[in-house]
């Protein structure tokens, strides 16, 4: 059995940085991308960070990228505002999405800031803890950037994953922090396990005819599955509509499969709201609440055979205590994806 490597954050963010800066991405962004990507492995999305560098590679080798953007709030109504990412790489559409909104959540109490032409930008997760970092609570929703779910009861591919994140402010208590995709699984995921030569659950997808599809290397053949059934479909229905078609970006039938045309733009729409505590009274008091809750959930009584009761956003907060000490795990297909993508670079391989 082949013991687990291990890279450190410096290393990652440098090896990321490294690698786009050599395809003209300018310092300074490299440098943000580089970090926001390592956010979305620091807390366990894996599918997110570094395993999407190849990907986004890929799209700005064929032009689907543009590299010198002008990001910009296109349309601003008092506490609202859409950014035009202008086709820029989707994590610098967000960090300009959420100094956004947060200027505008410190004027207003509550601000909702969407975005369009942006791309994909990692976990959903990561957007929403720099709000809940300064004391706001924060939401975050998105069109994913490929249709991999039909609707209940049918086969055409229509949806995405369409996640959706919720933080909210603990004060020194971790955040609460829910990051999930309308999906039993997200898609990142069905693709980690197929490059792992894993198999996947039967409840992760489902074929045209209705059955399991337990080998991720069969994944086109069908559909990902909704959570709650019905409900997790009528979620990202609504998702959507709020961060696609309100935002004049890509939704169902528009909606571009980023890994298959890496040419084209994909228009992803985007969406934060920020909401501060103290308008609705002595913020303080609510974060008294919030850790409250907290603690009668974690103190309440297990069924048999479960040792503790996790809130949201708890084995997150674990997992990235462990990683900033240990680094980030690599599994070896992992490694030999990366250094394909140092040589095709330029630049120096990983040596762990």
């Amino acid at each position: 059995m082949t013991a687990t490597k291990y890279l450190s954050i410096t290393q990652a963010e440098q090896f990321i940085a490294k690698a786009l800066i050599a395809h003209d991405v300018p310092l300074a962004d490299a440098l943000i991308v580089a970090q926001l990507m390592i956010k979305s492995d620091l807390v366990g999305a894996d599918g997110h960070g570094l395993f999407r560098l190849p990907a986004y590679l890929k799209r700005i080798r064929a032009g689907g990228i543009n590299l010198k953007p002008h990001i910009r709030i296109e349309r601003e109504q008092g506490a609202t505002a859409l950014i035009n990412g202008d086709n820029a790489l989707g994590h610098l559409v967000m960090n300009k999405a959420v100094a956004v909104a947060i200027e505008k959540v410190k004027e207003h109490s509550v601000c909702w800031v969407g975005s369009h032409y942006g791309n994909h930008s990692g976990a959903a997760s990561v957007y929403v803890r720099k709000l809940a970092e300064q004391g706001f609570i924060g939401i975050y929703m998105a069109v994913g950037n490929a249709n991999h779910m039909a609707p209940w009861g049918g086969i055409d591919l229509l949806l995405s994953t369409n996640p959706i994140a919720i933080a909210v402010p603990a004060g020194d208590h971790p955040m609460v922090l829910l990051d999930i995709a309308t999906t039993v699984a997200a898609y990142g995921k069905v693709k980690l396990a197929a490059q792992k030569g894993e198999s996947i659950p039967s409840d992760w997808m489902i074929d045209r005819q209705g059955q399991p599809i337990t080998d991720p290397k069969r994944s086109a053949e069908g559909s990902l599955l909704p959570i709650g059934g019905y409900k997790g479909y009528g979620l990202a229905v609504m998702i959507g509509l709020l961060a696609g078609a309100l935002n004049n970006a890509a939704v169902g039938k528009g909606t571009i499969d980023f890994n298959a045309h890496h040419d084209l733009i994909t228009n992803t729409g985007q969406t934060i709201i920020a909401v501060d505590p103290s308008a609705f009274g002595d913020k303080q008091e609510f974060i008294n609440r919030v850790i409250t809750l907290v603690e009668d959930l974690k103190s309440s009584s297990t069924l048999p055979g479960i040792k503790e009761i996790r809130v949201p956003g708890e084995g997150a907060a674990k997992m990235m205590a462990a990683r900033m000490q240990q680094g980030i795990p690599i599994t070896p297909e992992l490694l030999e994806s990366l250094n394909n993508c140092a040589k095709e670079c330029g630049i120096a391989s990983l040596n762990i």
